[in-house]
């Protein structure tokens, strides 16, 4: 709120932060805050004093997240501690270089950690300015950037596209923004370089909901990597890549992506064998197909049950999908593996076209086959208007795997 307006607000909730940090920060924010864009700074301490606020020696969960988590067709529920959430936050300080005099402007949904936690409570802990839009509008982020000039936020690969697609795109004041932040799935290299274009720096994040989510990520003030790259190890995090055994594997080796540190979800609510699966000695075991370079840098290849399994090949649905996204026409895609009686599976490709419906389907074909090995490509193109998606804009590949399975 306003300083002048809300003096005494904002010296109370200073004092009674020191106090009773979580609690009465909710309560204030649920029965005093005016309807409107909220300023961080007005509410939280420089970074060096809020560490005192929180008990980090135990895994408390009062005034704890608790956040949706989609596991195919299962809902679950992560569990994410305070203690969890200052360490991302110190993670993504440690990205963005965050200090109290950035602004961030968030437009993703705050149920998501997307949304709340790679930029809106690390700027909270930094002191930084936030402002928050009710939902995703082209128009209306365009228009935040004019007025609130901010200097960070969170696009994830459809909104990237959606801006870039606006006809304001081309001539909008974007020089405010030291770096906008990408992530929650693999990022098309022309939406990197598009940016680029346009001196906008695209820093790429990786994690998930358990890794409260920032685990990887491309730092601010360091060259970008080769390209598909998503970084280095996150600064309070360690990681290793594993075989089916949990095994580490060398660095080179395609393998699952395991996760380990202070951000690291408590586990599922009331799902002790989920929990089970998920956590080893404390590790993370995220699901994800990646390799990590003799540098450290990161590269995620897929989601390890959208691998698909052909003639005793694995086929990564994101390596096949950004062959077909250079094709012109092409808006998005998505490859999925249908029940085969020979091979096990083979990879059919949906695709949404900028037409609306007409493709050149011969021509794909062709274009797919000049840079795919044969048994990568779709055995069938299919042609939609649309493809499902969740809150977030995620592409939900599993529906369209019961879709092809149930034929």
């Amino acid at each position: 709120p306003d300083r002048k307006r809300y003096p005494k607000l904002t010296r109370d909730v200073r004092a009674q932060l020191q106090r009773e940090p979580i609690e009465y920060l909710q309560y204030m924010m649920r029965n005093n805050l005016p309807a409107k864009n909220l300023i961080a700074s007005d509410f939280i301490l420089a970074n060096e004093t809020v560490a005192s606020y929180y008990d980090l020696s135990g895994k408390a969960e009062t005034g704890f997240q608790f956040v949706p988590i989609t596991h195919g067709r299962k809902e679950l529920g992560g569990v994410l501690t305070q203690a969890a959430i200052l360490a991302n936050a110190t993670n993504a300080v440690h990205m963005h270089g965050l200090t109290a005099a950035d602004r961030v402007l968030t437009v993703l949904p705050l149920f998501h950690v997307g949304g709340l936690n790679i930029q809106t409570t690390p700027a909270l802990f930094a002191g930084a300015e936030v402002t928050l839009l009710p939902r995703f509008d082209a128009v209306a982020t365009f228009d935040a950037i004019a007025t609130h000039r901010p200097t960070f936020t969170v696009f994830v690969p459809p909104i990237l596209q959606a801006m870039l697609d606006h006809p304001r795109f081309a001539s909008a004041d974007l020089g405010c923004l030291r770096a906008i932040t990408t992530g929650s799935t693999i990022v098309p290299e022309h939406l990197v370089t598009s940016y680029a274009a346009r001196g906008l720096r695209v820093l790429q994040v990786y994690g998930a909901t358990e890794t409260c989510p920032v685990v990887v990520y491309e730092r601010f003030d360091t060259p970008r990597g080769q390209a598909g790259s998503t970084g280095v190890t996150a600064l309070l995090n360690e990681t290793r890549v594993v075989d089916d055994r949990s095994e580490p594997v060398p660095d080179g080796t395609v393998g699952e992506i395991a996760v380990r540190g202070p951000n690291i979800f408590s586990g599922y609510w009331r799902d002790a064998a989920a929990t089970a699966a998920a956590l080893t000695d404390g590790w993370f075991l995220s699901g994800d197909i990646g390799v990590r370079d003799a540098r450290g840098h990161f590269t995620v290849l897929e989601r390890k049950k959208n691998v698909i399994i052909s003639g005793g090949e694995n086929i990564y649905a994101a390596e096949v999908e950004r062959v077909v996204a250079t094709f012109p026409g092409v808006i998005e895609c998505a490859v999925v593996g249908r029940p085969d009686p020979r091979w096990q599976e083979v990879p059919v490709a949906f695709v949404v076209t900028s037409s609306g419906g007409a493709l050149d389907i011969p021509a794909l074909a062709a274009h797919l086959a000049a840079s795919l090995a044969r048994y990568k490509l779709p055995r069938e193109i299919i042609v939609r208007p649309e493809l499902p998606k969740n809150a977030l804009g995620k592409i939900q590949h599993f529906t369209l795997r019961a879709e092809l399975a149930a034929k």
